[in-house]
């Protein structure tokens, strides 16, 4: 299956963004589990300004505490890193275990979602 799916981004980077989109018309979109710069750079094409990109970040330690443990072969993975030098998204999230913290940011993203509805 994954390497099906990255033969068809291969041939045409965009065949899964469109199908996710087809028939949809949003104010905002907000995509959860964007993995790679094309995806991103689709959207952005496609939607312009209505893209808001959302980056969740946390401390290794913190996902450790979570239970997480890295796995060379999938955590190293385009699909799991590729956007780790992206660096131009709208919205970063930390996610370091401070629960105030993370409620008051995403408070933020909301009150801008709302905006554009």
């Amino acid at each position: 299956m994954i390497r099906w799916g990255e033969e068809k981004r291969q041939a045409d980077p965009g065949f899964f963004c469109r199908k996710v989109v087809e028939g949809v018309f949003q104010p905002v979109w907000l995509v959860s589990d964007t993995r790679r710069v094309s995806d991103i750079q689709w959207f952005r094409e496609a939607y312009g300004a209505l893209t808001q990109t959302v980056r969740v970040v946390a401390s290794e330690q913190s996902r450790q505490q979570r239970g997480w443990v890295f796995t060379t072969g999938v955590d190293d993975a385009e699909s799991e890193c590729g956007l780790d030098n992206f660096g131009a998204f709208d919205w970063v999230i930390e996610n370091h275990g401070d629960e105030q913290r993370l409620e008051e940011q995403l408070e933020k993203l909301v009150v801008f979602v709302r905006s554009r509805l």
